[in-house]
């Protein structure tokens, strides 16, 4: 029991920075704010905006984008507090290590590795339609064997259907061809990123300022026709009203699916100890960015609804419908490359992340060090964790039906999110003195509201997201219980009396990183 709940002390974090087993520190401002945009915008504002207008939403949609953004926004203070104290690799992983204790670490660690694996996998099946579409355009198309899984979950039947396909060649080589850049380098990986970004962004500023010379404000009546409400606790609704298959419709209902499109900006955060000035460059990297992207959000949730009547979006390909229906043709072209760019950059971003989490873990003992570890030398990434990820994502993409895996995405992210806020405001306790280059203001009403605003969306997502996140951290803790405890390097502090407990290593002021 003591061990479960020790914290990490902060003067072995900083000793981590100053070790030579650490990582290239050469993003700026504009690469880590470049990193956040390149995984926030993608299958989200393409795909998810019709959707939701269309079945949860309607014009409210873009009041939806406005909560979940103000969820994120207040769990962006508290993770970029952090960041900048505490600006090494693991992103909340750390941040709960230094504050909870290690199994609340070794929880939201595991977490964490589910999320950027399934999303990255989900991410890379995502790009292998878009990337087949924009072929489409030239009249070329792959051998039916290899569009798509070979299985796939089929909700109108309720079980597993073969599709007739082999294997998702596209998913599986683009995991493949990012993983090889990713091994490489962080200066490449961001210049790669960086283009991608431009070219998305572009795209989506053509698509506000040419859409919104097609706006009908008209289209704006009524303008919540599902209602404002829409709240669920463990899939009964609560406040609101229910659509005809029992799941809650209205702008709060749209806000906790549309959260799907914020996911990445806590990835910032993972990048803190290749930042060359992570005290203040990381959190401008992260509020920035969601800034950012919560404008560009809004103004397309308000073009598309104002183009097209709510009930008539395409919710296959919302916004390039949207400019067909006008007549303007030409815009699949442009909005297909934005979205195989934008995509491409969102799957870059995840798939960098998950090895620095992989890194911190395999630092405390929790995972094996050798393998997970282990720093280029040469390149200075973390090269056997990036091939394993790029492995794992790859064939993950390429042979699994990701339908019902995907669903964790949004659940276990919210709950790095509350793990984050809550530890903030036990930092402020048991470290007061600790320099804080940034801090997250109104502490603890700002973390607060972001535990609520996050677990009012945790709740409002289906039962079955909680069951599969449950039987995820059930297997962790088999995992933590039968290796990570033992190899723990805390253990050994344990035994020299070094740390006792979270409160007790708490300590004086520590010394700033460098």
């Amino acid at each position: 029991m003591k061990q479960l709940f020790a914290c990490k002390p902060l003067s072995l974090l900083h000793e981590e920075m100053a070790g030579e087993n650490r990582l290239r520190r050469v993003l700026g401002p504009v690469g880590l704010t470049s990193l956040g945009i390149g995984c926030i915008i993608g299958a989200g504002i393409f795909v998810v905006t019709g959707l939701v207008a269309h079945d949860k939403t309607g014009p409210a949609l873009i009041l939806s984008f406005v909560v979940a953004g103000a969820a994120c926004a207040l769990a962006a203070l508290s993770y970029a507090e952090f960041a900048a104290l505490t600006p090494v690799a693991g992103s909340a992983y750390t941040y709960s290590y230094a504050t909870m204790g290690e199994l609340f670490a070794w929880i939201i660690g595991w977490d964490l590795i589910i999320e950027y694996t399934v999303a990255s996998a989900s991410v890379a099946h995502g790009w292998s339609k878009y990337a087949q579409n924009f072929l489409s355009i030239f009249g070329l198309h792959l051998p039916q064997s290899l569009t798509a899984a070979p299985f796939d979950f089929d909700p109108e039947v309720g079980r597993i259907v073969a599709t007739g396909s082999v294997i998702d060649l596209p998913a599986l080589v683009v995991a493949a061809v990012l993983t090889t850049i990713l091994v490489i380098g962080i200066r490449e990986s961001a210049r790669f990123n960086t283009i991608m970004v431009v070219i998305k962004l572009a795209v989506v500023l053509l698509v506000i300022g040419l859409g919104a010379a097609f706006v009908d404000p008209r289209n704006w009546h009524p303008f919540a026709p599902y209602g404002w409400a829409g709240v669920s606790l463990f899939g009964h609704t609560v406040w609101g009203a229910e659509a005809a298959g029992g799941q809650p419709v209205g702008m709060l209902a749209g806000a906790g699916l549309i959260f799907f499109a914020y996911i990445g900006f806590d990835s910032v955060s993972t990048h803190a100890e290749e930042a060359r000035n992570p005290q203040r460059d990381v959190p401008i990297g992260i509020i920035a960015s969601l800034l950012i992207c919560t404008v560009l959000y809004v103004a397309v949730a308000a073009v598309l609804t104002g183009m097209v009547p709510y009930d008539q979006i395409d919710v296959e390909a919302p916004v390039a419908a949207a400019f067909a229906a006008r007549g303007l043709t030409w815009a699949q072209f442009v909005i297909s490359l934005g979205a195989v760019a934008g995509i491409t950059s969102v799957l870059l971003v995840l798939m960098l992340s998950q090895p620095r989490v992989l890194l911190a873990m395999a630092r405390d003992g929790l995972l094996p060090e050798s393998f997970f570890g282990a720093v280029h030398e040469r390149f200075r990434t973390p090269w056997k964790s990036t091939i394993l990820t790029g492995c794992v994502v790859a064939l993950g993409a390429a042979l699994v039906p990701l339908r019902i895996l995907a669903e964790l995405v949004n659940i276990g992210t919210l709950l790095a999110f509350v793990m984050v806020c809550l530890a903030v405001v036990i930092m402020r306790r048991t470290h007061p003195n600790a320099p804080r280059p940034f801090r997250c203001p109104l502490v603890p009403l700002v973390p607060l509201l972001g535990v609520a605003l996050c677990l009012l969306l945790m709740f409002s997502l289906p039962p079955e997201n909680w069951l599969r996140l449950f039987v995820w951290l059930g297997l962790g803790l088999v995992v933590y219980f039968a290796y990570s405890r033992k190899h723990s390097k805390l253990r050994a502090r344990l035994a020299a009396g070094d740390v006792s407990g979270c409160v007790a290593s708490a300590g004086g002021p520590q010394p700033p990183p460098g």
